[in-house]
């Protein structure tokens, strides 16, 4: 999986990147969070919801389950879908960035 990705806009806790993988474009929202489905709400816009395409969300606990996670949403996505990924950890939120195609960063405060 070779993603290429650039970032969109910088959170408090992550990043917002505009995601390509082979023939799939989507948006990505990571972010260092608890595993809380109701936070997504804090960090994707409401009008991320209004658009057409679904937001898949997935938590990832260790960073060595990044390439999984982003695999498995990925698998699943259509054009014009959203991704968010809930890292639990500094280091899964590094390791999710590094499958998405960025260099790593740490997450704003």
């Amino acid at each position: 999986m070779n993603a290429l990705s650039h970032i969109i806009e910088v959170l408090q806790h992550g990043l917002v990147l505009d995601v390509t993988i082979e023939e799939l474009q989507f948006r990505a929202y990571v972010v260092v969070s608890e595993p809380d489905i109701d936070r997504v709400a804090d960090f994707v816009p409401k009008e991320q919801f209004e658009q057409d395409g679904d937001v898949h969300v997935a938590a990832i606990y260790e960073e060595q389950d990044a390439r999984e996670q982003v695999q498995d949403i990925t698998f699943n996505m259509n054009p014009g879908d959203a991704a968010v990924f809930l890292c639990v950890n500094p280091a899964a939120y590094l390791a999710a960035l590094e499958e998405l195609g960025q260099a790593a960063a740490e997450p704003a405060d």
